[in-house]
């Protein structure tokens, strides 16, 4: 190929001629359009139109985009309107159910009062006549004895008439009477042997003494266990020559037993100390509940600590565990003054059995029905009205109390508690409440736990202040096993009878890491207990993890029966804000 330069020249440009042809053949368009067109002024009404196509099309697409902005919010909302719905009807509302139950009895009782008129009336009737007989026998009794008393003091020294004479006799016989009357009645209810009858058609119950073991819990069963053994054992004598003789008697020996090292003594504060001596002292005797709430390390403190809750916006908590924090902090701002203008406080939990268990201890030592003026909010269940003023809840409660009350502007106080449980919920809570204390300087913020890197939260919350609360209630002693157990979970079971034989009463604590070797656990300690029999002591075997029903968790919060020992079995749901009265002992694996 060969290239070949040329002059550039304007009057040679080869464009300009098809540019001429082409306005050539617009004009000529446009002359047609003209002739054809009826108009004056076509070109005018081409312009009005492209400019009103343009114009229409431009308002088109903002209406378009306004519509489906507003398509989206009302969507939004609907949704937002049927979540609230399902969560409303999935919700249990323990309050209002008693309330629609308390008046559904008392519309019942007013129905069936005349018909428990007539059934009660004529029985009270009775009653009443054989009481007001007793109580008629007895005051004519004190007053013939009066009169006997009052003739032979004042009629002494005076010669008395024979009618006088037999009047006083008769009098004398009649009291007389009256007494082995009353005698002869109360040793027929004594229970003695009747020489059977022929005559008699049913005979008498025959006597049997009441021994002091048989009155003792599960005396029948033993009394029935010892009789099957001695059919099954040859003895003869005297019934009492065992007792007489008394062999040496041993104990359940384990060959798999466990042996452990003391490490550590954690001692408690020295106020609890004295405290323990005195209920040394006194026994069994236990303390109310006021001296139960001046016993906690949170109590000298309670000044203090309002104090810096009063000068500050944001504040930091740190005590040990059963220090109080949960129960008491809500209580002294309570007392306080802090729930006025009807303004809420709100404590979160990280677990459901802990928002319920702190709410009826709460309950109990303000003297309050759990639901009126203290109440708890889990997911499906709500036991709060519109006087509850204390709310404790879990912190997804709280964070769906967020979507229709972002501000939060029904709460004078949030307490979030044991902050150290780094959940999804708390992360998120964290930086909302964060958000929230800055914009409202009235809202007070308090984050508390018992183990957690204060410093660290303190620069997260723009530098808080950090309040500590030192001591703690009960002295612990740490031990450790000799040598690492192969099976954990065996041992676990071997060390709670090694304590139920060996150790004094109290109850145990056991932790797990789930359900499935609760389970496993509670079932072994079945197993073993029932070989055992009537040989040990009652041991009563309690499991707790998070997918237990409600009522099955609260039972690990009833009382002992005497003579008897209790074990928890729990996951790490026990570990924190739940308080377990009596538990003595901790096995953690």
């Amino acid at each position: 190929m060969s290239y070949q330069l040329i002059d550039f020249d304007d009057d040679d440009l080869p464009l300009i001629q098809p540019k001429e042809r082409k306005k050539g053949k617009k004009r000529k368009s446009l002359r047609e359009r003209k002739e054809s067109s009826s108009d004056s002024n076509p070109e005018n009404e081409v312009q009005k139109d492209i400019k009103s196509e343009r114009k229409s099309d431009s308002e088109s697409d903002f209406e378009r985009m306004e519509r489906k902005r507003l398509e989206d919010l009302k969507e939004r909302d609907e949704f937002s309107a049927r979540l609230k719905k399902k969560d409303k009807e999935k919700t249990r509302n323990i309050v209002s159910k008693s309330d629609r139950k308390a008046f559904e009895e008392a519309a019942k009782r007013l129905r069936l009062e005349a018909e428990d008129r007539k059934k009660i009336v004529p029985k009270l009737r009775v009653e009443s006549r054989r009481e007001y007989l007793a109580k008629r026998k007895e005051d004519k009794l004190l007053e013939l004895e009066g009169d006997i008393q009052d003739e032979e003091y004042l009629f002494s020294d005076v010669k008395l008439t024979e009618k006088e004479q037999k009047e006083i006799k008769y009098k004398k016989k009649i009291l007389e009477l009256a007494r082995q009357h009353d005698k002869a009645k109360e040793m027929e209810k004594i229970e003695r042997y009747h020489i059977p009858e022929a005559s008699r058609k049913e005979p008498s119950k025959k006597y049997e003494e009441v021994d002091e073991r048989e009155k003792a819990p599960n005396a029948e069963q033993l009394k029935w266990e010892q009789e099957r053994l001695g059919f099954a054992q040859m003895h003869f004598g005297a019934a009492d020559a065992k007792q007489k003789h008394k062999e040496k008697e041993y104990n359940l020996v384990f060959d798999d037993a466990i042996e452990f090292v003391q490490s550590i003594t954690v001692p408690g504060s020295k106020g609890v100390s004295e405290q323990t001596e005195e209920l040394s002292e006194r026994e069994k005797k236990k303390l109310s509940i006021q001296e139960t709430r001046k016993s906690l390390p949170i109590y000298p403190f309670r000044d203090d600590l309002l104090q810096a809750i009063k000068n500050h916006h944001v504040l930091i908590i740190e005590g040990e565990t059963g220090s109080g924090k949960t129960t008491q902090i809500p209580q002294y701002l309570y007392e306080a003054g802090y729930t006025k203008d009807k303004k809420r406080i709100g404590c979160t939990q990280p677990r459901r059995v802990a928002a319920m268990s702190v709410a009826a201890r709460v309950a109990e030592e303000i003297s309050v029905k759990l639901g009126n003026e203290v109440g708890y909010s889990i997911r499906f269940e709500d036991c709060t009205s519109e006087r509850t003023v204390l709310k404790y809840m879990t912190d997804g409660m709280l964070l769906r109390e967020f979507l229709s009350e972002p501000d939060l502007a029904s709460y004078s106080v949030v307490i979030v508690d044991e902050a150290h449980e780094r959940t999804l919920h708390t992360d998120i809570l964290f930086g909302l409440v964060k958000d929230i204390s800055r914009f409202r300087p009235d809202l007070k913020l308090l984050i508390s736990s018992a183990t957690l890197d204060a410093e660290k939260f303190s620069q997260f919350f723009d530098d808080a202040p950090i309040f500590r609360i030192p001591g703690r209630r009960f002295p612990v002693d740490i031990f450790y096993t000799k040598a690492p157990e192969a099976d954990y979970l065996d041992a676990c079971v071997v060390t709670i009878l090694q304590i139920h034989f060996t150790q004094p009463l109290g109850d145990i604590l056991v932790f797990l890491t789930g359900q499935e070797e609760i389970e496993t656990c509670n079932e072994l300690l079945l197993e073993r207990t029932r070989k055992l029999g009537s040989k040990m002591r009652e041991l009563i075997i309690l499991p707790i993890y998070a997918n237990l029903p409600s009522d099955m968790q609260a039972k690990i919060f009833e009382p002992t029966p005497p003579g008897s020992r209790k074990v928890v079995i729990a996951t790490n749901i026990a570990e924190t804000s739940l308080t377990i009265d009596g538990i003595i002992y901790v096995i953690d694996p």
